[in-house]
């Protein structure tokens, strides 16, 4: 039986869902849609009621009250035991929301409140917790895999761009940028660059404008970043597209960038109420608040040259902070996992034994930084940090890749799994629940990059890596890992 999933809806997604005066945006009509697909229930909070009856608009709070109730209500959830008698009335509503996901009265919350955000990552149910984009896109990946297109990131002049600089998407860009279109065509004379993605339509979509500095000053306190650093000057991910990881794949293309041109710092200035979505993501990998710089939030990320100390963090938070270094000293352990060659496809898209970059061809980043992998293996010690190298098995036999784990659980529990790999990878809702039948190891990692050389079944042999063939998960010595890595030429 195909598992359903129950989402709570926040009063904030309610509203426009219900009121018939406002045009439903095109990602929560679909999510809605999908929703309905699936046979995926939507509930609604009796805290939201409360917090629907306090809108001043009498018509539109009658209108809204009555037609909210044709979604279920969520019935006797337990009280929040957060609130206080000097909890603010919207705080009330946001923590008796949020606590019902706690209590795991629901499979995932959606709502697009900063704040609930925040809290929903203090308490440790941010992967949890989704925005419209992001739950609309888990859902296509669970209803429509196959339909799901990888996105696609260039490199692009900014001049080549320069006829596009009076279409709608540059529009929120010029409201918060005094002069923007002037500074844009000042860049393009200068040859700056960009990194771009296109819509199914072939319309601009997101772009991340980028420049190395040396010696920059990043904030109004006078910091300076020594030695050569890489500025993310204009970062954007159209509405339509976002939820769709484009934003961390800006990222990978930022860290390749920064490692092929020695940056030894990545840092860009953020609207703390514009781009609240962004700092969360560029949080995940590593970047830290330092100050401001005329009203923005200064966020910047360390990326020495060599891989600091293992003593200065534990091995997942290390990978976090310095990534794509990640300890490789005898605290992590080192696991083999074979994977079959169309798993291998759809795992990493942008794998190429013939270009055999660490990042994929020069000119795009074909998948993102953070992966799933499920499977059945008798492997139960995995630990978060932990190196797993990919060894593409049949045609290549080889070992291919390297990532980092995030997290490693084993579950029965089909939407359990589907949550925890809904922003990682593409895993169909009926094959979930088909491995689900057992029990299914999960592996949530990072993908470091694939081998300049991949490391052929018969060196792994003759190097003494392996002493049979690679058929389950299997852990290796430091020593054989360390093989790997000289005859991979890292």
């Amino acid at each position: 039986m195909t598992q359903r999933l129950r989402f709570l809806l926040d009063t904030n997604i309610l509203i426009p869902l219900q009121d018939s005066y406002q045009v439903l945006e095109a990602n929560l009509a679909n999510f809605v849609r999908l929703a309905g697909v699936g046979g995926h229930q939507l509930l609604y909070h009796p805290a939201s009621i409360t917090d629907l009856q306090r809108d001043p608009d009498e018509a539109r709070r009658t209108r809204t009250l009555q037609r909210v109730r044709q979604y279920a209500a969520l019935e006797q959830p337990a009280p929040c035991p957060w609130n206080m008698a000097a909890t603010s009335a919207n705080d009330v509503c946001d923590n008796e929301i949020l606590y019902a996901l706690e209590c795991d009265a629901v499979h995932a919350l959606i709502t697009e409140d900063r704040g609930i955000h925040a809290k929903a990552a203090a308490h440790g149910l941010r992967d949890r917790t989704y925005t419209i984009q992001t739950a609309e896109d888990w859902l296509r990946r669970l209803h429509e895999p196959r339909l799901v297109a990888l996105p696609n990131i260039q490199d692009a002049p900014l001049h080549s761009l320069t006829p596009l600089l009076g279409s709608e998407f540059f529009n929120s860009l010029r409201e918060g940028y005094n002069g923007f279109d002037d500074w844009f065509r000042r860049k393009a004379r200068e040859n700056r660059m960009a990194w771009i993605y296109r819509d199914s339509d072939a319309k601009l979509a997101a772009i991340c404008i980028y420049a190395t500095q040396a010696d920059e000053v990043v904030n109004d306190s006078g910091e300076h970043l020594p030695n050569t650093s890489l500025k993310l000057c204009t970062f954007k991910v159209a509405e339509t597209v976002r939820g769709r990881k484009i934003g961390e794949l800006f990222l990978k293309a930022a860290f390749r960038y920064a490692t092929e041109n020695a940056c030894e710092h990545i840092f860009i200035h953020a609207n703390a109420d514009k781009h609240d979505y962004l700092i969360r993501v560029l949080v995940d990998f590593g970047f830290k608040q330092r100050g401001t710089y005329k009203g923005d939030m200064v966020l910047v990320k360390p990326h020495p040259p060599s891989p600091p100390d293992a003593s200065v963090a534990p091995p997942l938070e290390y990978a976090r902070e310095f990534f794509p270094h990640y300890r490789q000293d005898p605290v992590v352990q080192k696991f083999v996992i074979p994977i079959q060659p169309h798993f291998h496809a759809e795992l990493f898209p942008d794998y190429s034994s013939v270009q055999g970059r660490l990042f994929g061809t020069a000119g795009s980043v074909g998948n993102a930084i953070k992966l799933a992998y499920l499977c059945h293996a008798q492997t139960k010690g995995i630990r978060p940090g932990d190196v797993v190298l990919f060894y593409r098995t049949e045609d290549e036999k080889a070992v291919t890749s390297v990532g980092i784990v995030d997290k490693f659980e084993m579950l029965t529990d089909a939407a359990r799994i589907a949550g925890l790999v809904s922003r990682r990878t593409v895993y169909g809702i009926d094959e979930i629940t088909q491995m689900a039948q057992k029990l299914t190891k999960v592996i949530l990692f990072r993908l470091v990059g694939h081998f300049p050389r991949p490391i052929s079944y018969e060196r792994l042999l003759s190097e003494k890596v392996v002493g049979g063939p690679i058929q389950t998960i299997r852990q290796i010595s430091d020593a054989s890992f360390y093989r790997v890595l000289a005859a991979a030429g890292r």
